[in-house]
Order: structure tokens, then C-alpha cells, then sequence
């Protein structure tokens, strides 16, 4: 049954709302929150809060745990368990949240938010604790907690040629609270990177954005991916060419279906014989976790996206 629940909850925890409103972005540069002065001490300076003292210690609600300085969405309570340390354990993180360092110590291996490198605290394998064989040991004083159904959020799911270059964009926008690369539109469940490239399996690359709409609308998103990518290439996107880089938007509802039609109305008035098909959205398959945040991981930019305002 604990299985079950894990399953159910991983498949849909990333697109309903349970994320952070305070991760978004603002440029290039995220947010911070202002820190008290014990905050301070084990984010910044890399302290460590007494055991079993944490509010999160003993927590076992449904949610996202999130960096408490940048409100990245780090751990799911999925992933959590009592390892009876004293601290809140994970046996798993959110794909690419978090960063790995050795420890002043020379023996431990330091976490750290990959966003904005606040102080976590440790990882540590072998321990047999779950079957991952992980145990990712935080601070409470690290974390926030937005519990299931409890942000206001919703999702898009845009699809405009390699999904690094469109991730890397979304990424960046304020309003936007997370992104996951993966695969949608074809049969195949459960594709892999190698098998959505053989162009067998009906699937495209794409990017789901999770929003909250108080910031930012999903007409705006709409036109920012129209602006970062050519919606008039039919077989793909720049060089990559292939029926996975074809451009798409999955709508999730009437409302999003009908202002995706109104900007497409509006480009082809421009001149734009736009080749962007509207499909409605179907289960989103997400990508390996070395696809997601590509461009943060990697220090690169995009080859085959470049913003040109349309609009």
C-alpha cells in the first residue's frame, strides 16, 4: 500500500499545486527571503540545528519541501522517512535541486540548494535505511513545506524543438515556480530519451510549466514561447529535425486552447505561416533526471532558441 501511494503521488505531485510561490524568478536571479539570525547561521554559514528539535522531524504531511531562502522546490514527502537521526531524512530529491560538495570535514559530502546554494546538510549511501540506499539528512531550518493543494498554481505544457532551450527560457521568467522536461503526445509509456529519438514513439520533447497565475498568465506564457522559437519550421526546430521536435502546445482546457488559437490568429496576420499544431494535453511522461535544468547543470546556453519579440 506505501508503495502504491508513493507511485500515485510521484506521478501527479510535479503538476498539481504544490509549489513554492516564493521560487520564482526575477531575470536571472532568484528571490531571497529575508533569513532570522539562527536562519542565517545554518544557511549561510553552514551550521547545523540540534537534533530532534526541527519541526520537520516528526512531519509526515503530503507536499513539497522547499529551500527556505530561495523557495526552490527541493524534496517531495513522498521521498521522506524516519531514520531516526534526529533530522528529516530523504531517500530521493527532486531532480536537480540539489548540489553535492565535499565537506570542510573531509569525510562528509555537504547538500546544497542548486539554486541558490543555501546549507542543507548532509547525504550519506550505504546506510540500508530504504531500497535507494540514500539518505539525505536536512535541516528543518532549511526547509519550508507547501502541503498538497496548497499553492495556487497551474500548469502549461509547450513543446518548440530540443526541450533544454525551452526549459532554459520558462526557467528564468518570474511568475514561473518550477519546470520538468519530459515526453507527451505518442502511446509508448514510459519512453526513454533514446527511444523518443528513434521517432517511433509518437511522443515530442516537451516542457511543463508550473505558474502561478496571480504573477504571470497564460497568455504571456503563450507568447514568450512563440518569441523563443521559429513557430513556422514544420519538421522541427534549427538543426534538430525529427517528428520529437516539432512545435506544439498541449492545452489543458478550453480556455488555454482558445487563447493559443487568438495568438496564432495574430502571428498569421503578421505573416507568419505558423505550422504550431494545438493538441489537447495527454499523460506527460518526465525526462531523465539529466535533462532537467540542463543549461544550470551544464553552464551553457541554448543553440537552437533565441528570443525575437513577435508580439
Amino acid at each position: 500500500m506505501k508503495n502504491l501511494k508513493r507511485g500515485i503521488w510521484a506521478l501527479c505531485l510535479l503538476s498539481l499545486a504544490l509549489l513554492s510561490l516564493a521560487s520564482t524568478l526575477s531575470g536571472q536571479e532568484k528571490k531571497m527571503k529575508k533569513l532570522t539570525e539562527e536562519e542565517e547561521r545554518v544557511i549561510v554559514h553552514k551550521g547545523t540545528e540540534k537534533p530532534f528539535s526541527g519541526k520537520y522531524y516528526k512531519h509526515d504531511a503530503e507536499g513539497i519541501y522547499t529551500c527556505r531562502r530561495c523557495g526552490t522546490p527541493l524534496f517531495s514527502s513522498t521521498d521522506k522517512f524516519d531514520s531516526g537521526c534526529g533530522w528529516p531524512s530523504f531517500d530521493d530529491e527532486i531532480p536537480g535541486a540539489v548540489n553535492r560538495e565535499p565537506d570542510p570535514d573531509g569525510i562528509r559530502t555537504e547538500i546544497t540548494c542548486a539554486s541558490c546554494g543555501a546549507h542543507l546538510g548532509h547525504v550519506f549511501e550505504g546506510e540500508q535505511f530504504t531500497e535507494k540506499n540514500l539518505r539525505h539528512c536536512v535541516n528543518s531550518i532549511s526547509l519550508d513545506f507547501i502541503p498538497a493543494g496548497g499553492a495556487d498554481t497551474e500548469t502549461a505544457i509547450f513543446a518548440g524543438g530540443c526541450f533544454w532551450g525551452v526549459d532554459y527560457y520558462f526557467r528564468k521568467t518570474e511568475g514561473v515556480v518550477f519546470t520538468r522536461t519530459g515526453y507527451t503526445g505518442g502511446e509508448t509509456e514510459n519512453p526513454t530519451y533514446k527511444e523518443v529519438c528513434s521517432g517511433n514513439t509518437g511522443h515530442v520533447e516537451a516542457v511543463e510549466v508550473t505558474y502561478d497565475p496571480s504573477i504571470i498568465s497564460y497568455e504571456e506564457l503563450a507568447r514568450l514561447f512563440f518569441n523563443i522559437h521559429d513557430p513556422t519550421q514544420e519538421n522541427g526546430q534549427g538543426p534538430d529535425i525529427g517528428g520529437q521536435y516539432i512545435s506544439v502546445i498541449f492545452y489543458r482546457n478550453k480556455q488555454q486552447k482558445e487563447t493559443a488559437q487568438k495568438l496564432i490568429n495574430i502571428l498569421k496576420q503578421k505573416g507568419y505561416d505558423v505550422a504550431t499544431q494545438l493538441r489537447e494535453a495527454g499523460p506527460f511522461w518526465e525526462a531523465e533526471p539529466y535533462h532537467q535544468d540542463y543549461y544550470q547543470k551544464t553552464g551553457g546556453s541554448p543553440y537552437c532558441h533565441v528570443y525575437e519579440k513577435k508580439f
